[in-house]
């Protein structure tokens, strides 16, 4: 499995990514909004583009769609649920997407940044994670435009937090640093975190380190809901908490405070 991870440099920071596979070059664009330079990406690696999956519904995702297939004629493949025009493919969970001879996605339904989001997860010998707006590296994606806190807390606590520790991470977004920032916000003795923070210092954007599993689960806040900083650190914020606190309250409490943050 071929990853290239295209860095389109706008306000949203969005990454756009092809996968090919390495026996037939056939490649699948995973929200490609910089379809222009998908395009120069494949010609130049000596992919063909068959394929084009949409984690999501917004815009910043779903904007390339039509000058890439235009180019192209791929097919179009999104949640079965999702409002995006010209779906060839609808996709629930458990549903497999193949590229070329040798690529094997599953398919997730993750919602929470919306109701009608996919991920994808590779199995492959390095298996990998494409999240969309669900998971970014350090954080969670935020509820702003129809999506839902305590459905976002479900996909983590049933799904994401499940995947093998090996697995890559490749978000829809870059916010590693603004991410770690938070998590040493909550969690000051977090040692992982402030290590990568340090690391990232010339190294964001195009640049930025992909992330596995095990790493989110030592500097991502959202998947540390039982330590103890994190939850006193929340008592402090919020004197009103329950003496019994369960994760998913520690979660929608942390997502409050990230939407503010």
């Amino acid at each position: 499995m071929i990853v290239e991870r295209i860095w389109v440099g706008n306000r949203l920071r969005n990454y756009n990514y092809l996968v090919a596979c390495g026996e037939t070059g056939e490649a699948l664009a995973i929200d490609p909004l910089d379809h222009q330079r998908c395009c120069a990406v494949a010609a130049a690696r000596g992919f063909e583009i068959t394929q084009v999956l949409n984690t999501h519904e917004h815009g910043d995702h779903t904007g390339g769609n039509r000058g890439l297939i235009a180019a192209t004629q791929a097919v179009l493949i999104a949640h079965a649920r999702a409002d995006i025009d010209g779906v060839d493919r609808g996709v629930r969970a458990g549903d497999v997407i193949r590229v070329g001879r040798t690529i094997e996605f599953e398919c997730l339904d993750t919602p929470g940044h919306t109701m009608s989001h996919v991920c994808l997860l590779a199995h492959a010998p390095t298996p990998a994670l494409f999240s969309g707006d669900t998971l970014f590296h350090a954080g969670a994606g935020n509820c702003y435009h129809g999506g839902d806190p305590e459905a976002l807390y479900q996909t983590f606590a049933q799904q994401l937090s499940r995947i093998d520790d090996d697995a890559r991470l490749y978000p829809g977004h870059d916010y590693l640093e603004t991410n770690l920032r938070f998590t040493l916000d909550r969690e000051p003795q977090n040692a992982a975190a402030a290590s990568l923070l340090a690391e990232i210092a010339d190294r964001q954007g195009p640049d930025a380190p992909v992330t596995t599993l095990g790493q989110e689960k030592a500097v991502n806040t959202f998947f540390r809901l039982q330590e103890r900083a994190v939850v006193d650190g929340l008592r402090e914020v919020f004197p009103d908490l329950p003496e019994s606190l369960d994760a998913k309250e520690v979660f929608l409490r942390l997502r409050q405070l990230r939407n503010r943050w």
